[in-house]
């Protein structure tokens, strides 16, 4: 049933981050190929890292594809000039809607990560569980931006991070107490909330 659950939520979350991935790959004006790959890169690569991290290879990605198709025909489907001329839109517009696909991913994956470290490793320290959850949630997103030229948004973005963390701490919190399905739950709608809260309020650590 941890398998079901994490199934569907890295379903959502793939499309999500695909997405995202595209819209930042046309925004920079990137070819078909470069709008698909990044797409791709975007929805899995922080599943990519967090299987090599926690001992699980070749990485999930890589052994089922159907990862991977989701992302690569979301990407195209984004490109397509239909559907990349709505994307066509103000600055402030694009960033909106960039906004609430990179939240969605991002909750989305934060959990994922709590239940892979679980299901790979049923002992895991709060610590490896935190850490593992962080680059599933992030990792795709740093690669797209890295990829795309831009900082990433975890090092300048509204504790983009420590969203990360609050959800997955809950999470791991609820996950013996309510099942599986209640902390994921709760936990990526706590990282959604978090991170919509501190785009809206403009939230920021300090900086150098």
């Amino acid at each position: 049933m941890v398998r079901l659950a994490m199934l569907i939520f890295e379903i959502v979350g793939t499309i999500s981050f695909a997405i995202s991935g595209a819209m930042v790959a046309i925004h920079k004006h990137m070819d078909a190929l470069g709008v698909t790959i990044l797409g791709l890169t975007t929805a899995t690569g922080g599943g990519i890292l967090r299987d090599l991290l926690i001992g699980v290879t070749p990485p999930q990605a890589f052994r089922d594809p159907l990862y991977a198709i989701i992302a690569i025909v979301t990407a195209i489907i984004t490109f397509i000039p239909v559907v990349r001329r709505s994307f066509d839109l103000h600055e402030r517009q694009l960033n909106q809607i960039l906004l609430l696909m990179d939240t969605l991913g991002l909750g989305i994956f934060t959990v994922v990560g709590v239940a892979a470290a679980h299901e790979a490793i049923p002992d895991a320290s709060l610590f490896l569980t935190l850490f593992v959850s962080t680059v599933t949630g992030v990792g795709g997103g740093v690669l797209r931006d890295i990829m795309a030229g831009t900082t990433p948004f975890i090092f300048v973005k509204h504790f983009y991070a420590c969203a990360v963390l609050i959800g997955a701490l809950i999470c791991e919190l609820l996950w013996n107490p309510f099942g599986y399905v209640t902390a994921m739950t709760v936990g990526a709608v706590v990282v959604m909330i978090l991170r919509m809260l501190a785009a809206h309020y403009r939230w920021e650590l300090p900086r150098a």
